[in-house]
């Protein structure tokens, strides 16, 4: 599925080697696929929200070429790292948009509830971000599988091959990793 595979190994390569220069190469030739994910991530946002996903795309690329070197292993890896800053940028957005703390007394919504297209609000967003961070800590691998499984959108066999985990695994970190943030999300 991936466009021209031999040319993004080479593109990946290459920026794990410190050129920066693969970074316009690659976000063109993954284009529809970083387009795909930044949808992903908007669906889940308010309908008036002022990031489209082109912007979404563009904003990652920036980030991409600002940031320290990057050593992705393969196509996946890559769009993980892709994802996570989208994540990053819409967490920003919403520390921006947040007017009332805390969502003024509602009921936080258990984790698969809150995350149902158009219904997060920004103050739920900022507590998934938080809650993730925390997860991170002391579970650093199952952070990974919800941000790879939910918010990009990979499969268990895909995220298997890029933690090089067995795909049980993979099951067992998301069950326990979604039990833990829909604790988290109702304290």
């Amino acid at each position: 599925m991936a466009p021209l595979t031999g040319e993004v190994t080479r593109l990946l390569v290459d920026l794990s080697s410190g050129r920066k220069d693969a970074v316009p190469q690659l976000v063109a030739l993954l284009y529809d696929e970083l387009r795909r994910i930044a949808k992903r991530y908007l669906r889940q946002e308010r309908r008036d929200h002022t990031l489209q996903p082109t912007a979404l795309v563009n904003e990652v690329y920036l980030r991409l070429v600002d940031q320290p070197q990057q050593n992705p292993q393969n196509r996946a890896h890559f769009l993980g790292i892709c994802s996570h800053i989208m994540w990053e940028i819409l967490i920003d957005y919403a520390r921006k948009r947040k007017s009332d703390k805390r969502g003024g007394g509602e009921q936080p919504l258990p984790l698969d509830e809150s995350l149902v297209p158009g219904v997060m609000r920004p103050e739920q967003l900022l507590d998934l971000d938080e809650a993730l961070k925390r997860l991170e800590t002391f579970a650093p691998r199952q952070g990974n599988v919800v941000v790879m499984r939910f918010f990009v959108g990979m499969s268990e066999d895909e995220i298997s091959k890029v933690l090089e985990v067995s795909v049980r695994t993979v099951k067992r970190d998301w069950e326990v990793a979604r039990a833990w943030l829909n604790a988290e999300m109702k304290k």
